[in-house]
């Protein structure tokens, strides 16, 4: 932890820079850290750094964690690149993955980096005069990413080491594993603090910075994950009178033009340009080929670094006859395999009713985050943390586990209106439950949330175990060892290399 939260926070301030009314991403110089935190303008650039660990979890890591680790997607088995980070990538879809794989030990980095930010921001606003108002804003903006970098690891990773303080000496950086009890005990103080103090967005599009309607979102999130339904409830539907509404269009959402915007709860910010805060994700999850220009209009060669994240037949059958959300999230790539044996695109395809012309081959990929730009590798996507969607059906959920189905549909028929398809009507708990399930997976897919909710619902090892037969069928790469999915398996492992640094902490069972 050394590495990550003594060092780090040095520099945090001097990563990003912050207009008071909006969530710049553009850094500006690198002040020294003994003559920073004077101003208000010091602080802004500083919490700033703090939103910045939302990137790379959302976009790097996550995505791995929680979708291909999932039934959703699964990835182009590429035999040519057998390198390392490949198979670590595999490995988490796989259910290989130990304590050394690159990517969720990044996840896990990214999250302490981010709560290392927030704890200097909320320690050093005790030592300066910067007016109530200010201040509060900056502390509840602070508690709140902290919170929400605290509920990614524990349910990631089960409890984990508590800080809530800036670490100045080093010996500050070691600390036991809390339990997963008091890590949820923090993350909802945290919340319950921003709540107290931020205000619901006051205009779309917004500012790209936590509001009252994220905390709220966030604790109702966390009550529901503990099953604590009758809190969770109020909180949601408190999100409902807040100004929040869907868009009419499914695959507007995720339209460059409606970043921030009234669907939208909380979005990792990026900026396409020179000021390296530009996303990518397109780049990962678009087939291999030698030249992606037929689907982006960008020359790439995208054989080392396509091909993940890719839509399950599993995922396409969940979508019901008539759903727009099909035809928003996954395109296809029509081609033909070239004399290398590469797959060489030649054009873009709706998935809808789609069958491969004779002579041509065909690659599926997510569609929500492919989007005009002129350079490779370079796009101005954001990526969604917390829609209205999401509030919406969290709220039909917590509702049915109350055992208010009636009550629950008209939030789940919002949804399912707006994807072309007839109203729910079942209001037996059971039933509607799997109903809500379902909705939640083609609703909110490639957006990083299935995993977690099959483990919440406590459906993980079933679903996991026969999705892996039926892979295992489809593809000879699979071993018997993958898709062994165990309760060990619902969390990952504690990186090796805090393990090493730190002697206090146990490693997860299993691992």
């Amino acid at each position: 932890m050394k590495n990550y939260l003594l060092y780090i926070i040095v520099f945090a301030a001097a990563l990003c820079s912050c207009k008071q009314d909006f969530l710049e991403l553009t850094p500006e110089d690198s002040p020294n850290a003994n003559d920073f935190f004077k101003t208000e303008a010091q602080f802004q650039q500083a919490l700033t750094g703090a939103y910045q660990s939302l990137r790379g979890m959302a976009s790097q890591s996550a995505y791995l964690m929680g979708e291909m680790r999932s039934d959703n997607t699964h990835y182009d088995f590429y035999a040519k690149d057998r390198g390392i980070h490949i198979l670590r990538r595999e490995n988490i879809d796989n259910f290989l993955d130990d304590a050394q794989n690159q990517w969720s030990n990044q996840f896990y980095f990214d999250a302490y980096t981010g709560i290392a930010r927030c704890n200097t921001v909320i320690s050093r606003l005790e030592s300066v005069e910067l007016g109530a108002a200010v201040e509060d804003q900056l502390s509840a903006e602070a508690r709140f990413l902290r919170a929400y970098y605290y509920f990614n690891l524990v349910r990631y990773f089960g409890g984990v080491p508590l800080y809530l303080k800036e670490v100045i000496k080093q010996e500050d950086a070691f600390v036991p594993r809390a339990t997963a009890e008091e890590t949820y005990n923090t993350i909802i103080e945290d919340a319950k603090y921003a709540i107290s103090k931020l205000a619901a967005p006051a205009a779309f599009p917004q500012t790209g910075r936590a509001t009252l309607g994220a905390a709220k979102t966030l604790l109702a999130e966390v009550y529901i994950t503990r099953k604590q339904y009758a809190e969770a409830s109020p909180l949601l539907k408190d999100v409902t009178q807040m100004g929040y509404a869907l868009l009419s269009n499914y695959a507007d959402v995720y339209a460059l033009q409606n970043k921030n915007s009234t669907e939208s709860v909380l979005e990792a910010q990026f900026q396409q340009g020179d000021q390296g805060q530009q996303s990518q994700f397109i780049y990962w999850f678009m087939p291999k080929t030698k030249d992606a220009k037929p689907i982006t209009g960008v020359t790439a060669n995208t054989l080392l670094t396509g091909g993940w994240n890719v839509p399950t037949q599993d995922m396409l059958d969940a979508y019901e006859p008539g759903d727009k959300r099909k035809d928003a999230s996954v395109a296809v790539a029509e081609g033909v395999i070239d004399t290398d044996g590469e797959f060489k695109a030649e054009s873009l395809k709706s998935i809808v009713n789609y069958q491969a012309p004779a002579g041509k081959v065909y690659r599926l990929f997510i569609r929500k985050y492919l989007h005009a730009h002129s350079r490779e590798a370079n796009t101005d996507d954001n990526w969604p943390l917390y829609r209205y969607a999401d509030v919406l059906l969290l709220l039909a959920e917590s509702l049915n586990e109350e055992g208010k189905g009636a009550e629950a549909l008209p939030y789940l028929n919002q949804v399912r209106t707006r994807a072309g398809l007839t109203a729910a009507t079942a209001t037996d708990q059971a039933t509607l439950r799997d109903i809500i399930a379902h909705e939640r997976r083609v609703e909110l897919a490639f957006e990083n949330h299935r995993w977690n909710d099959l483990v919440r619902t406590g459906k993980a090892i079933t679903v996991m175990t026969a999705h892996g037969v039926k892979l295992k069928q489809q593809y000879s790469y699979l071993t018997a060892s993958s898709y062994q999915v165990t309760q060990n398996r619902l969390v990952y492992p504690i990186p090796y290399s805090e393990m090493q640094l730190n002697k206090q902490l146990i490693q997860n069972n299993g691992y």
